[in-house]
């Protein structure tokens, strides 16, 4: 591991000028777990004008005492833009986020105890810029390296005050323990199990960004898990809870929020949105049972889940493109095939429903519910051979627009213009060559165009509605089985 020659050069014109300059913060712990830093922090005693007048080439806009440093010639896009920060105390937290105000001190100790968390708390001097062997220092005034070796999350100082001063660091805590494979220290899980009330001062978008880290990182079931225990889960996504020791039939052997958070420990997929899914695809289970012991069923949780996640979702301000894409795998999670009983038309439906382009999302998330349920084969027979037939068929028309006739055709044929009729006709002739891709042809769909054109706009609906509803109802038969299977 080495440090970039941009912050070697950072460093080495502040102590030229006469200051001291170190690497700091999350910087530092990274370069010890010999993991390359994804920024770059430095402090300073110099005062921001100061900083300035060494960086001329530099902005500072913020009463943090944070000047940014801009290399225009830095290959890597993390250092482009470097942050250095006078040593300073926080005065006060009213919001439980930002400090009221702040005062710049000369001293580095007092500057490194306002920090979070032990292993964040460390500072790096380089001691000789010339040197090709080991030549740095850490200033470590906490037990931060002893802690890294350990594996240990730890507040710096007194916990209950770290988390009143900004009460996302409790979220922080636990996404650190998830991303990084540690504990939480004994005082420092108890202080934030007592504050985690605290949580309700903290934006939405804030809880999002950490959230999001968790779900993403290895330990994603251990950090829902510490949520839980914790108390913070009941400020986030209070839905999951609403499962805890919520039983489910003979075909799970898990609780329905044990089900969930093991579906996203097996999660194949490294997308966030299919791992939101994995978390919340059976979500409205508890909602929706019926029944009680073995023979319980949950009739339409899917179409309930995909509204309880959108609702979750749009609670934490997600992306609309994050809270469609989980909306559309939870709705449809459960898919009904089993060989010889699901047809090359109901494959073609279910490209249709979801979009080719999200089969394989939906089937990692068919995979995620398999071992989330104790199953130990994760893609079986039936699995596998449905791929080869989505294969098969994924040239089959299953869009308006793959028919070989559109809504010009049908204009030029009726001699007609625009108007709702068009769209009708269309949608009936896509319904129809869905079911039998042969009737795909110019002259079989211009034929059917002339017999539907002496019917009305409301009869040309009720076709397709028709067509729609049959084919609908032998997917809700497929599906019935499945679910009480």
């Amino acid at each position: 591991m080495n440090i970039p020659k941009e912050i070697r050069s950072i460093i080495e014109k502040l102590e030229k000028s006469g200051f001291e300059a170190y690497v700091v913060g999350g910087p530092v712990r990274d370069f010890l777990l010999e993991k390359m830093p994804k920024d770059w922090d430095v402090t300073t005693n110099a005062k921001p004008e100061e900083i300035q007048k060494v960086f001329p080439e530099s902005f500072y806009n913020n009463k943090f005492g944070t000047v940014t440093v801009i290399n225009k010639d830095a290959k890597d896009e993390s250092l482009k833009n470097v942050e250095i920060t006078t040593y300073r105390i926080d005065v006060g937290y009213s919001d439980k986020r930002h400090p009221d105000a702040i005062k710049f001190t000369p001293s580095l100790e007092e500057d490194l105890a306002r920090r979070d968390f032990t292993v964040n708390a460390m500072a790096l001097r380089i001691k000789n810029q010339e040197s090709r062997i080991k030549n740095y220092e850490i200033i470590d005034l906490f037990g931060g390296r002893e802690d890294l070796k350990s594996k240990i999350i730890r507040a710096v100082g007194d916990p209950g005050a770290r988390f009143n001063e900004d009460a996302l660091r409790m979220l922080r805590a636990i996404r650190f323990s998830s991303q990084l494979g540690f504990e939480i220290e004994k005082n420092t899980f108890k202080a934030i199990q007592k504050n985690n009330s605290l949580l309700k001062f903290i934006s939405q978008e804030r809880i999002r960004d950490e959230f999001e880290k968790i779900i993403l990182s290895d330990r994603a079931y251990e950090g829902i898990e510490f949520l839980r225990v914790s108390g913070l889960l009941s400020f986030i996504v209070p839905e999951l809870e609403k499962g805890i020791g919520v039983s489910q039939n003979r075909h799970h052997i898990y609780t329905i929020y044990e089900h969930l958070i093991l579906s996203l420990k097996h999660c194949p997929s490294k997308k966030l949105e299919v791992r939101l899914a994995a978390l919340f695809h059976d979500i409205a289970k508890p909602q929706t049972k019926a029944g009680i012991g073995p023979d319980s069923t949950f009739y339409n949780h899917d179409l309930v889940g995909a509204k309880f996640a959108r609702k979750i979702l749009t609670r934490l301000k997600f992306s609309n493109k994050t809270i469609e894409k989980v909306s559309l795998l939870v709705k449809n999670h459960m898919f009904y095939y089993n060989v010889d009983e699901v047809s090359e038309a109901g494959v073609r439906r279910l490209i249709r429903r979801t979009g080719k382009e999200n089969l394989k999302d939906l089937m990692d998330l068919r995979i995620a519910d398999r071992l989330g349920s104790g199953v130990p084969k994760a893609k079986p027979y039936k699995l596998r051979h449905l791929e080869y037939l989505i294969e098969k068929v994924s040239k089959d028309p299953v869009s308006a627009k793959m028919l070989k006739v559109n809504g010009q055709d049908i204009m030029k044929i009726l001699n007609t213009k625009p108007g709702p009729k068009i769209g009708a006709i269309l949608k009936v002739l896509l319904s129809e060559v869905i079911e039998e891709p042969d009737k795909n042809t110019k002259e079989y769909l211009e034929k059917r165009v002339e017999e539907l054109s002496k019917l009305s706009e409301e009869e040309i609906k009720k076709s397709e509605k028709i067509i729609k509803e049959k084919k609908e109802e032998e997917d809700l038969k497929d599906k019935k089985k499945f679910w009480v299977k």
